[in-house]
Order: structure tokens, then C-alpha cells, then sequence
């Protein structure tokens, strides 16, 4: 049984495939009927709501990583900061970590609850040009436990495409929670009735994240999600005061430079650690305004740049294509 389930998991062609659910490797597994049927992703009246919701919507950027804890949600932040430092930009964040919604916190609107207008529900805005959507407004509390099975989670992203009042949108940014599971098929699934620029990956320089970071390109590439590229967070810490770089997690088998190198995915950059980036994000603070000149905030904007140009680019191959 685990080697019949070693090779399904091996072989498994992905739900955007046309042998999703035909395939040798789909025998046994418990969604073959929906892979089969074309259940996987949006019906067609499902796909018109969403591409009319997220029409407005220029460039879309999800998140990703296999593994908790490498600082994922502090990037998202971060880079809807990033972006909505242009005032001529409008920037939304949405979270889809059901069960562990950081991003409330870090964008310091933590108690803000959702409203409802004729439109649907308003984001939360942290600034004029920057909205927030999060299960994190639907709790009494930031303290309650989100208990869910799979369909309420996909339920609930579903809303968030669809009933929120995204409005005329420059970028829409999607922090997801670690993995390849339920939100990150329901997501890919229900953008695909719109346009996906690509994810960004991140990660930390030890094996044991680089590890799960391989499986999180591996299902890029079956669900045909574009990777715009690897973010290595964390990448060693250069002491304030005597200015020696140290490895706080060891890049031992070459760190996310030579993995892209051996997995043919752009590096787009390192982030060094900084403990002032901890303590801005629990202030719900910007780390990029308040540490204007950190090395960190430095490599920020080169890999902000990199992914605007990413985007400015898909949009004009997606137009020539049109």
C-alpha cells in the first residue's frame, strides 16, 4: 500500500491536467471523480462571477511556500508596503491562511472588523491606496481557533474573491499558509477564471526548507502556475555593532541560490536578517519606512523591482497573445 501511494503521489498529473483523474497514478486516489468530471476548478457561472468581481484586478501575486515559519506572511506584507509606497498605485493583500491569519497584525488592524456595503464587503485599508481582506476581521477575538474542514476553508476564499469590493486593483497580493493543500488548489482554481501573474517562493537557506520548497515548485508546475521567483529570507545576520556576518541556518547544501540554479527558477533576491523587521511587523508598522537605510530594506526594493517588472512583462506577453 505505501508504495502504490509513493508512486501516486509521484506521478499525480495535477488538476489542470488533461488526465487529471485518467492517469494510471489517479487510481485509488479520493478526488478522482472530480479531477475526472472537470469538478477541480470554478463551473462556468462560478468562473463569469469571479472574472467580473476580479476584473479590475491588473496584476494578481501569490505567496508560497512548503514550509511554515520562513517568514512568508512578513514578505507579503512587506511587498504590498513596498508597492503602496507608490501613491499612484492601488494595492490589496488578501490572507488566506484560515487557520493562522498573521496579516492583521502585521498591517496594524488588528481588531478591525469587515463591512458590508451594496457592493460587497469593503477591505480594510491601511492606507488610501492599500486594502486588507483576512479571516482575522471575521474573529471576535484574535485569540479564537479557526477548527475547519476543507470545504469551509474553500468556501470562504471563494467569498473573498468574489464578495469582496476589490475595486480598480494594480496589485493583488494573496499570502497563502504552507503547503500544496486545500487554499492553495482553491486559489490557483479560482483565479484561473481571471489571470495569475505567477507566485513568488520563499524560503530559508537550510536544507530542511529547501526540502519543502521543491515540493511547492513541483506543484507550480503541475497546477501551471508561473513562479516569478525564489526569495531567500533570513540569508545570515551582519551584527550592528562589530559588522561580522554570521549563518544563522546554514546554507549547507548550497542554500535557494544553487537549488534555482538546479531547478531552472529565477533567485530573486536575499533578505539578511534584521531584528527590527521582528519588531516593526508586532507594531503592525512598515519595516521598509521605519528602517529606511537596513541592508534588508536594500534587498526589499531590488526584488519589489524585480517582481514589478515581472508582472509589467506577463502583462504585455498576455496582451499580444489577446
Amino acid at each position: 500500500l505505501a508504495a502504490q501511494l509513493s508512486l501516486s503521489l509521484a506521478e499525480c498529473p495535477g488538476t489542470g491536467s488533461a488526465q487529471a483523474g485518467r492517469a494510471a497514478a489517479c487510481q485509488g486516489c479520493p478526488n478522482q471523480g472530480l479531477c475526472a468530471a472537470g469538478a477541480a476548478g470554478p463551473d462556468p457561472a462560478e468562473a463569469a462571477e469571479l472574472r467580473a468581481r476580479l476584473r479590475a484586478v491588473r496584476h494578481t501575486v501569490l505567496v508560497l511556500s512548503g514550509k511554515g515559519g520562513v517568514g512568508k506572511s512578513t514578505f507579503s506584507a512587506l511587498l504590498a508596503h513596498g508597492l503602496a509606497a507608490d501613491e499612484t498605485k492601488q494595492v490589496a493583500l488578501l490572507d488566506i491562511d484560515i487557520c493562522g491569519p498573521s496579516i492583521p497584525k502585521m498591517m496594524g488592524l488588528e481588531g478591525e472588523q469587515v463591512h458590508q456595503s451594496g457592493s460587497g464587503w469593503s477591505p480594510v485599508y491601511v492606507e488610501e491606496n492599500l486594502g486588507v481582506m483576512s479571516v482575522g476581521f471575521l474573529l471576535s477575538s484574535p485569540d479564537d481557533a479557526v477548527i475547519w474542514r476543507g470545504p469551509k476553508k474553500n468556501g470562504l476564499i471563494k467569498q473573498f474573491l468574489r464578495d469582496v469590493d476589490w475595486g480598480e486593483v494594480d496589485y493583488l497580493i494573496v499570502d497563502t499558509p504552507p503547503g500544496t493543500s486545500d487554499e492553495h488548489l482553491s486559489i490557483v482554481q479560482y483565479l484561473s477564471a481571471t489571470h495569475i501573474d505567477g507566485a513568488v517562493i520563499v524560503t530559508t537557506p537550510q536544507e530542511v526548507s529547501l526540502q519543502d520548497v521543491r515540493k511547492e515548485i513541483n506543484f507550480c508546475r503541475k497546477v501551471k502556475l508561473p513562479i516569478i521567483g525564489v526569495v531567500e529570507n533570513m540569508s545570515g545576520f551582519v551584527c550592528p555593532k562589530c559588522k561580522n556576518e554570521s549563518q544563522i541556518f546554514p546554507p549547507t547544501t548550497g542554500g535557494a541560490e544553487k537549488m534555482c540554479q538546479n531547478l531552472n527558477v529565477s533567485l530573486l533576491g536575499k533578505v539578511p536578517l534584521d531584528p527590527q523587521i521582528g519588531k516593526s511587523c508586532d507594531r503592525g508598522q512598515s519595516f521598509l519606512a521605519e528602517a529606511p537605510e537596513s541592508p534588508a530594506t536594500l534587498s526589499y526594493r531590488n526584488i519589489i523591482q524585480r517582481i514589478q517588472e515581472y508582472c509589467e512583462q506577463h502583462h504585455l506577453q498576455e496582451e499580444k497573445i489577446i
